[in-house]
């Protein structure tokens, strides 16, 4: 399909935020200088930073003339060391806007995002074929192969799988994607402009919400364009690696969810509950308290009725989990690259089933710190956990306060009267089926 349309050469300016990307923006820099389409100019803005980013990007600054399937092509590499900048990524993303947007295309990419060598031509062939796109996401995915050790292959076949079934749900929507991701999307500056006069914003990126790149695009989708994920394009994004920094990232993007969500207004946040774009955030979001009602009412009859000789086993309750593992394993036959820990991950349960309670976990931290008002620069709090920094339990209380509640529970269900008890049952069992 892609070969009949004709290609106009466009023009694609790339930006690419960085913090402490040191061991990845080598690879990034070489997965664009290797693209099928380069792009026409790529600034490497770099904020906040205390290691060698700048030392290691400044090797590829300059002109670069490469020959690819398209024919010659010309870049150019800049670096920008911006220092200390209080609006972190945010900053780094508009500053990299001023420096583009006589160009057609914005084209976002993450310090640790490495995409595969046709991506920006099938992005740009996209959106130069219909006007109407203001944005458009690549299918993301995590490269497992550099990761080492049982938690951090864990946690990466546990955000593959996500990755998967997000990118699944969005494809399957008519291609109606719900966040144009910042990790590799390509976004029409002119899409960008109608965004900040619709707005009164001078920035296309403003620091309100905590999900920068979900409320840009709500915000494209208002102004009436299309926000499409790409069929073709691929890139690999840099996954978390330990569970204290896996909890701060879902936690900053769920609560950030939740602020664009929530009727009402928080600051200069407005809540958007009924926007097109939210719907899938809605429907994650009560799929969520469907798992975690689910599985503590399970676990919490099946313990009283084995306190009391009242349990009795009955082959139909196999089939929720048989049905909840065959549609893991389709999710993860969707990846591309899918390999040997994918299948295992999906086809044994409980690899599964452990991850699900690490995201509920995540669930009831963002909206116990949403709906009790209390003010946390969620990004901060991400960096510190990515770069090691400080002891935190934080990510252990949901599962602390499971405990606790499971054993005064226990307490008072050994007070009640064998009949009240038998009763609970009784009514609990058929409400827990259905």
């Amino acid at each position: 399909m892609l070969e009949r349309i004709s290609v106009h050469r466009s023009t694609i300016g790339c930006v690419i935020p960085c913090y402490n990307e040191e061991e990845s923006i080598a690879g990034v820099l070489e997965g664009l200088l290797h693209q099928t389409r380069v792009p026409d100019v790529i600034h490497v803005v770099v904020n906040n930073t205390t290691d060698a980013t700048v030392a290691i990007a400044s090797q590829y600054a300059g002109p670069h003339q490469v020959v690819t399937d398209l024919g010659e092509q010309f870049t150019e590499v800049f670096i920008h060391d911006i220092g200390k900048n209080p609006d972190k990524k945010v900053g780094a993303l508009n500053y990299g806007y001023a420096l583009v947007e006589g160009y057609d295309y914005l084209l976002g990419v993450d310090g640790d995002t490495i995409a595969d060598e046709r991506a920006v031509e099938y992005l740009e062939t996209e959106a130069v074929g219909d006007s109407r796109i203001g944005g458009i996401s690549a299918i993301y995915t995590i490269d497992d192969r550099p990761i080492k050790g049982l938690i951090g292959k864990f946690l990466i076949a546990g955000q593959r799988t996500q990755f998967a079934a997000f990118n699944l749900q969005n494809l399957l929507r008519g291609r109606n994607m719900a966040v144009l991701g910042g990790q590799f999307s390509i976004f029409s500056t002119a899409a960008l402009r109608d965004v900040m006069r619709a707005n009164h914003q001078s920035t296309p990126w403003v620091k309100d919400s905590e999900v920068e790149d979900s409320l840009l695009s709500l915000q494209i989708k208002s102004a009436g364009y299309l926000t499409k994920i790409s069929p073709y394009a691929r890139a690999s994004v840099g996954g978390m690696t330990t569970l204290k920094g896996y909890d701060a990232q879902q936690v900053k993007w769920t609560y950030g969810a939740i602020e664009l969500m929530w009727p009402g207004q928080r600051g200069d946040t407005k809540g958007q509950p009924f926007h097109p774009n939210l719907r899938l955030r809605w429907f994650e979001n009560f799929g969520m308290l469907t798992n975690l009602f689910v599985r503590v009412a399970f676990l919490t009859l099946l313990a009283a009725s084995l306190s009391i000789n009242a349990f009795v086993f009955s082959p139909w309750w196999l089939i929720p989990p048989l049905v909840a593992t065959l549609l893991n394993l389709r999710v993860a036959l969707t990846m591309k690259y899918v390999n040997q820990r994918d299948i295992l991950f999906s086809a044994l349960v409980f690899p599964a089933e452990i991850f699900m309670w690490i995201r509920i976990g995540h669930f009831l931290r963002s909206w116990s710190s949403f709906l009790s008002r209390k003010k946390v620069d969620n990004w901060a709090a991400q960096a510190k956990a990515e770069r090691g920094g400080g002891v935190s339990l934080g990510h252990w209380v949901p599962m602390i306060l499971l405990v606790i509640t499971a054993i005064a529970m226990a307490f008072i269900w050994s007070l009640l009267d064998p009949v009240v008890q038998s009763s609970i049952l009784w009514v609990g069992w058929p409400i827990v089926g259905v």
